[in-house]
């Protein structure tokens, strides 16, 4: 069958070569990877074709670029990539989008990934043009986080709401993402049947990972107090908004930075996500908690992506130098 014709679904609102809408739906329902995931692989791949197209002169320079018709792409064009190409599409990226050295290392994943799957998975292409795909050195950036006290003042300022349902449910928000680390995502989708034992919690985390996490004294203890004014609803979600739904992302994210704001912190560096980093920094810094538990308690795919809070803590690091039981020996 042809390669050169249409499909029914759309990533992004535009038209795909087929065996890139085979690509995209690969990696949704066999690698299990999360929507947003693979709406960036979608992103980059489509601006890379648009840009093949420009440079293998297939397009008329009339148009905007991110208005090319990409849809008509084939295989055999597919197949006249070479690296000097991908080097030219980083380029690109580089001087004409002004993207910056971390997305630049995003779209080589994408472009590696893909390749890979056409020649390995499906065997569409007998050569990968990826392979010697060189990534672009980055600087490692610490993520942002609350000190103890900023955590302390950020839970006061939802112990102060005024509408008990709101002041009891914001408040074990706030203590689970600072006690445990979860991802927002994580945390709209609980239901309360996930909820064991008084003490656990069953996660599903990116990829569809299931992990267990476990609560705390204060994790109990604002659980119970939530549950006794949680509205009786048919919706099994664990937190509801006011009309007994679901609560979604978009409404998490607005009351934490109504609390944020409240506790005089800026909102244009701390967010939901900061507060998982800083769940994370909290128990690296005062709980003694190993990177290998760290990892499992974020459900870190790997330890690599646990390793930046090892960066955080410079006093923690001079301690352990100076706890070696050599560190008082001097020479004679």
């Amino acid at each position: 069958m042809s390669q050169n014709y249409y499909f029914v679904t759309y990533y992004g609102g535009v038209p795909l070569p087929i065996f890139l809408e085979d690509y995209l739906n690969y990696l949704i329902t066999i690698r299990g990877l999360s929507e947003k995931t693979v709406n960036e692989y979608s992103f980059d791949l489509r601006t890379f074709l648009r840009f093949l197209m420009v440079r293998f002169k297939m397009v008329e320079l009339d148009f905007e670029f991110d208005e090319i018709d990409i849809s008509n792409f084939t295989i055999n064009d597919l197949k006249m990539v070479k690296l000097i190409d991908l080097h030219a599409f980083i380029a690109y990226t580089d001087k004409v989008r002004n993207n910056s050295n971390f997305t630049k290392r995003r779209k080589i994943t994408s472009l590696r990934t893909f390749f890979d799957y056409m020649v390995n998975t499906v065997n569409l292409l007998t050569e990968n043009p990826s392979l010697k795909l060189e990534t672009p050195k980055t600087e490692k950036r610490n993520p942002a986080y609350l000190t103890l006290e900023e955590s302390k003042r950020l839970l006061l300022s939802a112990s102060k709401e005024k509408n008990i349902f709101l002041r009891y449910r914001d408040y074990a928000i706030l203590i689970l993402f600072l006690n445990c680390g979860l991802r927002i995502s994580e945390l709209v989708s609980i239901n309360l049947k996930d909820i064991k034992d008084n003490d656990t919690i069953s996660i599903v985390g990116k990829g569809n990972k299931e992990r267990v996490v476990y609560l705390n004294d204060a994790c109990v203890f604002a659980l119970e107090n939530y549950i006794k004014v949680r509205p009786e609803s048919d919706d099994p979600a664990l937190f509801l908004s006011q009309r007994k739904t679901r609560l979604q992302v978009r409404s998490v994210q607005h009351r934490v930075e109504k609390h944020l704001l409240e506790s005089g912190l800026d909102t244009n560096i701390f967010s939901t996500h900061k507060l998982r980093h800083t769940a994370a920094t909290l128990m690296y810094k005062y709980g003694d908690v190993d990177i290998l538990t760290l990892k499992e308690i974020l459900g870190h795919e790997s330890v690599a992506t646990t390793q930046i809070y090892t960066h955080l803590d410079s006093d923690r690091l001079r301690d352990a130098v100076n706890s070696n039981p050599l560190a008082e020996i001097n020479q004679e």
